[in-house]
């Protein structure tokens, strides 16, 4: 699946779309942990957290993932806001708890 795809399905809201719009999403990644999430979170995934803060675009650039999807009704702090315009990250933002979430894109990736 790509982030195109996921776009389309309209699941979540859009908060800022990526340049590479066909990027595959290979699986995915649920961590509030900024340490565990930079060394484990796997290149290509869908990483879903509730962590909105400047912090988790620094790691989720880092990490290489496809995109991040702030559950729980997070929405990233000032900083962030700030700093995302600058970065080349899709997020997208949910009321949905990080299980849901989680559900609703491992039911499209492997569809």
């Amino acid at each position: 699946m790509t982030i195109k795809e996921l776009i389309n399905a309209n699941i979540f809201n859009t908060l800022k779309e990526g340049s590479d719009l066909n990027r595959e999403i290979s699986g995915l990644f649920n961590c509030d942990l900024l340490s565990i999430a930079m060394s484990k979170a796997p290149t290509d995934c869908a990483w879903v957290t509730v962590m909105g803060n400047i912090n988790t675009l620094a790691v989720a650039t880092l990490a290489d993932v496809s995109c991040v999807i702030l559950a729980e009704g997070v929405f990233f702090d000032d900083a962030a806001t700030i700093r995302l315009d600058a970065t080349d990250i899709t997020v997208f933002t949910t009321e949905m708890p990080v299980f849901e979430a989680s559900l609703k894109v491992y039911e499209m990736i492997n569809a």
